[in-house]
């Protein structure tokens, strides 16, 4: 599995696994469990989850999906923002904790911005890791902007900006990306595959042909293709799961990239940061 640097060295899979909307169905619940048992043992040892999942459900799901094998793998969680204050961010994370079955995070998230000053969020962050609650922190869906206030408040400690990043959705390649490459700072794409949606584009269906890949792994390599990109596909099935790590493995040619450029062109100029 290609890797990637947090910053201080340590080494995480380029893909993982997201959980997005899983654990909600009990009918899927099976499918799930051995789903990310797969991934894991493929692997794609970072598993990405949130508090917002099913309000907790998603974690839960990982909680019995992994326990049992919890040194085995990197996981994220995510707090509402409502939650990152000094006065709220432990109980969110511990809380967390209880629904995962384990006593710390690999990574915990911002997950996106609200009223609380970045600066107290980092402060509560730093808290929670000299607390041994967390390893790392960082944040989700911030902007070029965002990232400048927080590392003006004391937020240099981030580790990782969480984004929605795939070929439709390249606003960040502007001047995000760039910035967080200047500081060896990971982006880590969710959605890499449009929720689904960019399999049934001709050109990538045209490409995938051509390689005997799937449409699917295709928008997956092309994620990948940037050091320092991680990204966290959801896969609820087995076959979802192979078929996702099988992009690692995929080389896009000149011509195939080429192609992807003119079917989707870089922006031409700054974009705020989308969200989904």
């Amino acid at each position: 599995m290609r890797t990637v640097s947090l910053p201080g060295g340590e080494q995480v899979p380029a893909l993982g696994q997201g959980t997005w909307m899983m654990g909600e169905r009990p009918d899927r619940r099976s499918d799930e469990i051995a789903a990310l048992r797969l991934g894991v043992d493929l692997g794609m040892t970072l598993i990405d989850t949130a508090e917002m999942y099913g309000e907790g459900a998603a974690e839960e799901l990982i909680g019995e999906a992994l326990r049992d094998v919890r040194d085995t793998f990197f996981l994220v969680s995510k707090a509402y923002p409502q939650n990152a204050s000094r006065a709220r961010l432990r109980a969110a994370c511990e809380a967390s904790l209880r629904r995962l079955g384990t006593d710390r995070l690999d990574l915990y998230l911002l997950h996106w911005r609200g009223s609380v000053p970045l600066g107290e969020t980092a402060e509560a962050m730093e808290a929670l890791r000299t607390a041994g609650k967390i390893r790392h922190w960082g944040v989700s869906n911030l902007d070029t902007r965002d990232m400048e206030e927080l590392f003006a408040a004391g937020g240099d400690g981030c580790a990782v900006d969480q984004i929605l990043y795939n070929l439709t959705r390249r606003g960040p390649e502007h001047d995000l990306l760039p910035w967080l490459e200047a500081r060896a700072l990971p982006a880590m794409a969710y959605s890499p595959v449009e929720q689904g949606r960019l399999v049934a584009d001709t050109t990538l269906r045209r490409i995938a042909e051509a390689i005997g890949a799937t449409p699917a792994q295709v928008a997956l390599a092309w994620t990948l293709r940037r050091s320092g990109m991680i990204a966290i596909p959801k896969a609820g099935t087995a076959a979802h799961v192979r078929e996702n790590r099988a992009a690692v493995d995929l080389a896009l040619s000149a011509e195939d990239m080429a192609a992807l450029e003119a079917a989707f062109p870089p922006p031409r100029g700054r974009r705020p940061l989308e969200m989904l």
